[in-house]
Parts: structure tokens; sequence; C-alpha cells
């Protein structure tokens, strides 16, 4: 089965807890905190295995979830950290985030990989607290928890030329005579269900990789047939090859096949109506070919080869030609910089630290920074509700609050944990 997108759920691992401990050991006085530190948690990452094609593995596997990392213990005993988890996916695997539509990674070359979900970083243990002025801390700290996001993963397959035409214009058999790759053949529509890679060598010994591109119809942008489903795999490409029956052998007009296909290509992305384009009109061996060819020369500017599939002929000049010119087109990365997201390239607006609305009588207090250091905090002790409700005031929370007119005894809830206001 070929799958070339899906959707998938990454959960990275939470960080271990911090252990509370102390040293009680004969002969060793005012032994002091004895807890150690959590374990990170295991990232989730994407990796290019060029042994894979499709995105089969992944088909059935709607979330991915990173280990947690180990709790400190006592003694100082540090947990250890998670194993990441690797997800191999093919070479032109590109990765989007679902909830913000921002690119994480187009992984194009080999070995290429990227951090999806970072996991959780371990949470202190009391040994960590240990201060000149705070000897003796009686707290720790929770793991942090790890990323969690939507993403959605599809193939751009990396080709260099992509074979572009309606049904039935002879793509699979073109492909078929250039390159070792075995398409099925047969004489009616949609034949080709999954796109066909093949390896193309010119009279000269360089050699390039050709796309057979299924399923565009009139419409194929907006969903119609196969089209918006396969156009993702002409992006990549550097030359759009158009095969054209030019014998009209299904009643249509040559150049009216022509403009809709390019009409359906820059619906899809615009890119693709600009890259640099042939035009490789077959069938010619059909009597009628010949007449249809002379007319559609006088309206188009494009280079037009023609050829007989069934025959074999025209396709060496073609292939050559084609060589020629991907020597001459520069390498070019799908995506421009500033679309890729955060850890790699992208920079975010900086956020607000904390934001705090009303729902009736309750101070609702919210951020992303607040959020985090209410989960890793441990309600067990008077000292460390102490020191939670001193990060809060030095964040500036206890003084918006105030602005906003809260009063003594007033309920603020953080997440779903509601607290009295205390001044």
């Amino acid at each position: 089965m070929f799958v070339d997108e899906v959707e998938v759920r990454v959960e990275a691992g939470n960080g271990g807890d911090g252990c509370c401990a102390f040293r009680r050991e004969k002969y060793v006085p005012m032994g002091g905190p004895y807890g150690g530190n959590g374990g990170h948690g295991g990232s989730i990452i994407f990796k290019v295995d060029e042994g894979l094609h499709t995105l089969l593995d992944l088909r059935f596997q709607k979330v991915l979830k990173g280990e947690k990392g180990e709790n400190g213990r006592g003694k100082n005993q540090h947990g250890a950290g998670a194993n990441d988890l690797i997800v191999k996916v093919p070479l032109g695997t590109v990765i989007t985030d679902l909830d913000t539509n921002l690119i994480l990674a187009d992984l194009n070359t080999k070995d290429s990989e990227v951090v999806v979900a970072k996991g959780g970083r371990g949470g202190r243990g009391n040994t960590a607290f240990k201060t000149q002025t705070n000897t003796a801390p009686n707290y720790s700290e929770k793991g942090e928890e790890g990323e969690k996001r939507n993403l959605k993963v599809e193939v751009k397959m990396l080709a260099d030329v992509g074979l572009v035409g309606l049904p039935s214009v002879g793509k699979s058999t073109i492909i078929s005579c250039v390159s070792r790759s075995k398409p099925k053949i047969a004489a009616y529509h949609f034949t080709t269900l999954n796109p066909n890679l093949g390896v193309v060598r010119a009279t000269d010994g360089t050699s390039f990789v050709m796309a057979d591109l299924p399923g565009l119809i009139e419409g194929a942008s907006h969903g119609e047939g196969l089209g918006d489903k396969f156009l993702r795999h002409s992006e990549r490409t550097k030359v759009i090859a158009h095969v054209i029956d030019m014998s009209g052998s299904e009643g249509r007009d040559p150049y009216n096949d022509y403009l809709l296909i390019n009409k359906e290509l820059e619906t899809f992305n615009e890119k693709l109506i600009k890259k640099p384009q042939i035009v490789i009109a077959n069938k010619m061996d059909i009597e009628s070919a010949k007449k249809n060819l002379d007319n559609f020369k006088k309206k188009v500017n494009v280079e037009v080869f023609e050829v007989s599939a069934a025959t074999n002929k025209g396709l060496d000049k073609v292939v050559d030609s084609l060589a020629k010119m991907l020597k001459e087109i520069p390498d070019k990365s799908l995506y421009e910089d500033s679309q890729i997201e955060s850890h790699i390239l992208y920079k975010f607006k900086e956020e607000e630290p904390f934001t705090i609305t009303k729902d009736g009588d309750i101070w609702v207090v919210s951020g992303k920074e607040v959020e985090r250091i209410f989960k890793m905090t441990k309600f067990t002790s008077d000292e460390a509700i102490y020191r939670f409700a001193r990060k809060l005031r030095r964040m500036g929370i206890d003084k918006k609050l105030e602005e906003l007119g809260v009063q003594e005894g007033d309920q603020v809830r953080i997440l779903d944990f509601y607290f009295d206001y205390k001044d």
C-alpha cells in the first residue's frame, strides 16, 4: 500500500520527579539534603531512512509517546534519562504542525533528522536547592511535561522531472521505456494509482530521476480524481514535462489539454507554473497527430518533442535534452527559510508571560510559564508552597491582580486548581 500522508499526535516523555530525602547516618551529624534529580524524558525524533518509500508504518499509529525519565532517589542518586523515540520516514518527508500550520522540517537530505517533540527536563531533588542560607530545603520538583504536537507528515518525492498530463496520454509507457520502472499499463483511465519513480540515463552517462504523476484531470487541484493527492509530488521537480496525446484519439484538443494541466498546476501551487517546462507530443505514429502538432506549435512558446512511446521513437532525444536542462538548473529548497518553524529557523513573537481574566467571581491566571511552574511544584510542604508564591510574586502576578482589584479571600484559579488570595 502506498501511503504518502498521515496525521499523528506526538507526546514526548515527561521528566522524572526529583527526590526529597535527607542523609541520616551514624557519625554523620547534620547530614543535610540527600535527594537526587529526575532524568530527562525521551524526545521524539523523525529521521530519514532511504530504504523507506511510504508512510505505511505510521498509517495506524495515531499517537507516538516518548518514555518518562526515571525519578530521582535518595543518596543523591539521579534518575536515568529516557531513550529517545526514533521514527523512520522516507527521504523527502515534510512535517507540519497542524495547530500552527508551520513547517517543522523538510527532510530532504540523507540521514537528516529533526526533534519534533522535546522531552521534559527532570525535576530537581532537594539537594539542588541547598544554599548557604537554606541548608536543609524540604522540597523538590516534579518533572517537566514533554512537548505535545499534532502533526501532518507527508512525502514529497525527490524527482528531477515530473511527467504530467491527462489520463491515458502515455506517461506510464514513457517512463517504462526510458527507465527500469514497471508501472501498470492498460487501455483505461486511472490505470496508475500511485506515483512511479524511475532512474533515467542519458547517452552521455548522466542520470536523473523521473516521476510519473497520475490522476490529473480538470479540478484536480480541488480534489477531483487523484490529482490533489499526487500534485504535491511535483513540487520538488526541477522540470515539468507535459505529456500530450497529440493525435487527439479521445476527441480532445491537445492545446486545451495543455492549458488545462497548467491551470491545475498553478491553482495548486503558483510556483509550479514558473518551473521550466517541455512538451512531449506523444502518439505521433497516429495519422492525425502531425496536423494537430502544427496547430499546437503556433499557439505555444515552449520546446516540443515528437515521440511515439508505443514504438519507442524519439525518446532518446527527450532524455538527452532533459539531462542538459537539469545541469543548468541550480538546486533550490522547497521552502523559504522563513517558513520553517522555531528550533529550525522560524522565530516566534515573544509571548506575554501570563494573562489574567475573570470568570464570574474567580480570577483566572494562565500562561505557558505560569502553568509550567505550577505543574512542576510538589505541594507537599509549606516550604514548597511559599516558594511557589514567591515565584508568582517575582513574575508580577500579585501586583497585576491588585491593579485589577482583587480582594483578600478572592479565589484564584490556575488550570483546574483554586487558591484563596492573601496579601
